[in-house]
C-alpha cells in the first residue's frame, strides 16, 4: 500500500477516494471499505483513502476531544488489510482547518489524487466552517470530473461508530467493543521500563506506553493475548493505579506475558484484549495479591486457549 504524506502528496493514478478518520476501523468503516474497493474496481481506479492526523478534534476542540481508539500506525495497517491501496495522509493544522472546501477539494482530490469517484457519508461535512458537504461535492464533482457516492449508515439495531466502542470500552463492556469492531479491542504501544513491581511479586510485566488521547477500557484485570516471535501468547493485563502500592500512582498498562521469558523492552506491542476478570482492589497482604495474580493468570490462559487467534485479528 501506498503511503503519501505532506511532502509526496501527488500521485499519477485516477483513484476513488473515501474521506474520513476512521478511528477503530469497526464494523461500519469495513463496510464502507468494502464499497470503496468496489467503486475502484468499477472504475478502474485505486481504492484511496485520505485521513488525517492527528485527529481534527484534536486540534480544533483539544479538551472536548474523543481519546483515540487507534494509532495511526495501526489505522494504516487495517487500511491495508482491508484491500486499500493508497492512503493520503494530511497533517491536520489550524491551516488546513482554515482551507475553504473548494480549495480542498481541488488540492487533493482533482490535483493529488486525480480522483474519479469519491464516497462520503450522506452527513460528512469539512473544509472551514463545515461547508463542504455531499451536496458541494456533486456540484464541484459534476465539473472537475468525479462522480460521488453517500455511503450508507451501517449497523444492527444501532449505528456502528467509534463513539459506541468507546463508551463500551470506558464502561469496562469488551463484548461490546467487541460487537462494533468485528473483534477484540487491541492497544498498541512500545514497552518501556518500570519499577520491576510485577518481576518482585513472581509476574513480570511489560508496561505498555500510551499516548494520553488513547482511548482505554476501564481500570481493571483482563484476560487477553499478545503476538510475540511469530506466534500467540495469552496475556493477564492490569490497567489501574496499583493501589496496593500507592495512593495516587500513575495509571499503567501492565502487561504479563504468560509463560514469555524473553526480553521485551523497546518493542511494540499489540495487546488483545479478550474478557474482564475483575475490578483494581486492595489485599489485606501481598500475599493475598500474589495469590489473586496467580488466578488472574490462570483465568487468562483458559479464556485464551478458548479463543481462535491469527494475526487477521490486528487487522493486517
Amino acid at each position: 500500500m501506498k503511503v503519501l504524506h505532506d511532502d509526496d502528496a501527488t500521485s499519477n493514478e485516477p483513484s476513488v477516494v473515501a474521506i474520513g478518520v476512521f478511528d477503530g476501523l469497526h464494523l461500519g468503516h469495513q463496510a464502507v471499505l468494502a464499497q470503496l474497493v468496489e467503486l475502484a474496481r468499477q472504475f478502474d481506479a485505486t481504492p484511496t483513502v485520505v485521513t488525517f492526523d492527528p485527529s481534527p478534534a484534536s486540534v480544533l476542540a483539544p479538551d472536548r476531544a474523543p481519546r483515540q481508539l487507534a494509532t495511526i500506525d495501526q489505522r494504516l495497517e487495517g487500511l491495508d488489510a482491508l484491500g486499500v491501496r493508497q492512503v493520503r495522509v494530511l497533517t491536520f493544522s489550524q491551516e488546513l482547518a482554515s482551507e475553504s472546501a473548494r480549495d480542498f477539494i481541488e488540492r487533493v482530490l482533482v490535483q493529488d489524487l486525480h480522483a474519479r469517484c469519491v464516497l462520503v457519508g450522506e452527513d460528512f461535512h469539512f473544509g472551514h466552517n463545515r461547508e463542504g458537504t455531499l451536496s458541494l461535492l456533486r456540484e464541484v464533482g459534476a465539473v472537475s470530473g468525479f462522480d460521488v457516492v453517500a455511503a450508507p449508515t451501517h449497523g444492527e439495531g444501532a449505528r456502528w461508530s467509534s463513539s459506541a466502542v468507546r463508551r463500551a470500552l470506558e464502561s469496562g463492556d469488551l463484548a461490546e467493543a467487541r460487537r462494533v469492531l468485528g473483534r477484540p479491542f487491541v492497544l498498541h504501544g512500545v514497552v518501556e521500563h518500570g519499577d520491576n513491581r510485577g518481576e518482585a511479586l513472581g509476574f513480570p510485566t511489560a508496561n505498555v506506553r500510551v499516548a494520553k488521547e488513547q482511548a482505554l477500557p476501564a481500570e481493571g484485570v483482563y484476560a487477553g493475548a499478545t503476538f510475540l516471535e511469530g506466534v500467540w501468547w495469552a496475556a493477564a493485563i492490569s490497567i489501574g493505579t496499583r493501589p496496593q502500592f500507592y495512593e495516587d500512582g500513575a495509571l499503567l498498562v501492565e502487561v504479563h506475558v504468560v509463560g514469555f521469558a524473553g526480553q521485551l523492552y523497546g518493542l511494540t506491542l499489540d495487546v488483545v484484549f479478550l474478557a474482564r476478570l475483575r475490578d483494581q482492589t486492595t489485599f489485606d497482604s501481598v500475599d493475598e495479591l500474589i495469590a489473586q495474580i496467580g488466578q488472574d493468570v490462570e483465568k487468562s490462559q483458559q479464556i485464551f486457549d478458548a479463543e481462535s487467534l491469527d494475526e487477521a485479528i490486528l487487522l493486517r
